[in-house]
């Protein structure tokens, strides 16, 4: 057990469950680092937080009390570099603090004068023995000592020019600092910024190309050729990632029909999540889409684009699949010999075995393992982990780790729409990026809620990943919302998250729902899906999801999690929330704060009062700064103060994303 400081440090984070797993940040990603510092008495205390990297390299910045009697100290830092740093916070006592303190009120009161002057200039005198002072703040001290000390000049006068802002300001930047007292070092995995921020596009390659013979009515099947000629458009709608679901064989056993029947017609290709024939199985192609050669080909345009490659990782087999016969161990056999198939009742996938973990872990985990490293060795960067909460967590800690040693550039996505739990648990043991319950929050309440949560602590280690919709979820709100609801789920996401993504066809708004379920008719799963993108520019969501990642580009508070801040509106359907990013730690050297005004309601045009809380918006605590407000949808810009009045319709003008330019 550590024993405590001289300088009690507590409370220290962020910190995952005591320091068992590491915080999560990723190359510039601003680290709120807090603690509890005190100590006894009456003396002053203050407080450095500190991140050092794999190379010993030394951030450090000086906390401020965030909470004035509770002894709550805060400051922000963000790491430079990739890899495993720490994190600790230095509890110290502050000479300066304590004497500036007493000095004062006894001046003023006319007791011990000479005195307090005199332990001033010793005091002064300590900070210019220091190390590390900048010529000018030596200066400055000199001059101080000097002041203190010179008996002509009145004490206000001499107290005065101990306690001006340019001395308070040298003193942070070189501390007076006694009884320095460490926390403990806690681990802090530092990745790359992709990790954190991105904008990812999903979609089946069969589909890109796939043709239909009118006389036969028989398909043919699209490939990764002709899904790469769908690749400039993806590009220059300005995502980062392109995420492919499985390219792998499927079995024919148990096929599904087209939506989720058990009667597939000729041709039916079957869901890709049904992975395993005799042409292969994970490490493997369909050969109607192709070939290794033309898997490279595809990653290497992706790559001259701009874009990075992610490969839907799907732990599960179809009967069909080479390890249900070399390996039957690795899957339930019931008592009646047969092979038990997944099921999450009332749902059924006849098409599918799951793995069972418990009978040979170790040959599965080489064996996934090896799977991974093979798409590794052919260009996929990311994985979207299908339903990971369905197997052991040892397993994913293991393999994520495992994985990191050599290529640390590799991103996992949990695909885990499940109990907080697990969600929270997986992303602790290495998942970079979660799933979230965004798509169902819906109301201004639950969206408000929901914002504060996934920004708040938990964003040192769950990143969430915000998805209006996917393959297998089609939510009311989209449904029933119309063109104006794909607009305003893409700006919520798009302006509330680091990362968010969207599935292929949200460009047309698809929205029509397989009775009873919420998912798409005539879902993709179970057929090819060609699309007639010349109606795109007539829908007109494109256009948008362009300028959404445009400005995500250009505005780098919106690539950060922990900085984010809800606005009090007066309509229930009208939210406001902003991202700041202080000049400090802004690539440009420039304060950036983006502000989203939103109009909720796919039906109605609304209006609302915003009450802005102007510190959150770098602008200060003084009431009512005005501000320049320029809108980065219209090109306009507004004069707006800490309140503003904004009328929002559904489609056109759902919302206001502003840059805040102070006058």
């Amino acid at each position: 057990m550590d024993p405590i400081g001289r300088i009690p440090v507590v409370d220290v984070a962020p910190v995952i469950s005591e320091g068992r797993w590491p915080a999560k940040a990723s190359v510039g990603e601003v680290v709120p680092v807090e603690a509890t510092v005190f100590r006894e008495g009456h003396d002053a205390v203050a407080a450095t937080a500190v991140l050092v990297s794999p190379t010993g390299e030394r951030l450090e910045a000086r906390m401020v009390d965030i909470a004035p009697g509770l002894d709550r100290f805060r400051a922000e830092l963000a790491p430079t570099s990739e890899g495993d740093w720490t994190l600790h916070v230095e509890g110290w006592s502050d000479p300066y603090g304590t004497w500036e303190h007493d000095a004062t009120v006894k001046i003023e009161a006319g007791v011990d004068v000479d005195l307090m002057l005199a332990e001033g200039a010793a005091l002064f005198e300590r900070v210019a023995a220091m190390p590390g002072l900048s010529p000018e703040d030596a200066r400055l001290v000199e001059g101080t000592v000097t002041a203190l000390r010179d008996a002509t000049r009145p004490p206000e006068a001499r107290l005065a020019a101990a306690t001006a802002p340019e001395v308070h300001a040298a003193l942070d930047r070189t501390p007076l600092r006694d009884m320095v007292s460490p926390s403990r070092a806690y681990p802090l995995q530092v990745d790359r910024p992709l990790a954190l921020a991105g904008s990812w596009y999903e979609f089946f390659p069969r589909s890109e190309g796939a043709r239909l013979d009118e006389a036969s009515g028989t398909w043919t099947s699209g490939t990764l050729t002709t899904a790469a000629e769908r690749l400039p458009a993806i590009a220059e709608m300005g995502f980062d990632v392109v995420y492919l679901t499985p390219i792998h064989p499927i079995g024919s056993t148990n096929r599904k029909g087209r939506n989720n029947t058990l009667d597939p017609q000729p041709g039916d290709p079957g869901s890709p999540y049904g992975i395993g024939s005799t042409d292969g199985g994970h490490d493997a192609i369909h050969p109607d889409l192709g070939t290794f050669d033309d898997f490279d080909a595809f990653v290497a345009r992706s790559r001259g684009l701009g874009m990075e490659v992610a490969l839907d990782l799907a732990l599960q087999c179809s009967p069909d699949h080479p390890w249900v016969t070399e390996h039957p161990e690795w899957f339930t056999t019931r008592v009646d010999g047969s092979i038990a198939y997944a099921e999450n009742p009332p749902k059924k996938y006849q098409d599918i075995y799951p793995l069972n973990f418990d009978n040979d872990p170790e040959g599965i985990y080489l064996e996934i393992l090896r799977v991974v490293r093979v798409w590794v060795d052919h260009g996929v960067t990311a994985f979207r982990v299908d339903n990971p909460h369905t197997k052991p967590l040892p397993f994913w800690e293991r393999l994520i780790a495992e994985v990191r040693v050599d290529h640390p550039e590799v991103i996992f996505l949990a695909e885990a729409f499940t109990k907080p739990a697990m969600m929270h648990t997986l992303a602790k043991i290495g998942f970079h990026q979660s799933y979230t319950y965004f798509t169902w929050r819906n109301t201004k309440e639950e969206i408000t809620e929901y914002l504060e949560e996934v920004s708040g602590p938990s964003g040192s280690y769950m990143r969430p990943s915000f998805w209006p919709t996917t393959h297998d979820i089609l939510p009311p709100y989209l449904q029933q919302g119309g063109v104006a609801g794909f607009a305003i789920r893409a700006v919520l996401a798009a302006t509330s998250s680091p990362t968010w993504g969207i599935y292929s066809g949200y460009e047309l708004a698809e929205r029509v729902p397989r009775p009873g379920v919420e998912e798409q008719v005539d879902n993709e799963k179970y057929e090819y899906k060609p699309r007639d993108w010349s109606q795109v520019t007539e829908v007109g969501i494109s256009t948008l999801l362009t300028r959404l990642n445009e400005i995500r580009r250009e505005h780098p508070a919106l690539r950060q999690l922990r900085n984010l801040t809800v606005h009090p509106t007066t309509d229930d359907s009208i939210i406001a929330f902003s991202s700041h990013l202080a000049a400090e730690h802004s690539p440009t050297g420039v304060a950036d704060t983006v502000v989203t005004v939103l109009n909720l309601d796919p039906h109605s045009t609304r209006s609302a009062m915003v009450w802005f809380d102007t510190e959150a918006l770098g602008l200060g605590s003084e009431p009512g700064p005005a501000f320049a407000a320029h809108d980065l949808l219209t090109g306009e810009t507004y004069s707006w103060g800490a309140q503003a009045y904004v009328q929002l319709d559904p489609w056109a003008n759902c919302a206001h994303i502003i840059d805040v330019r102070p006058l």
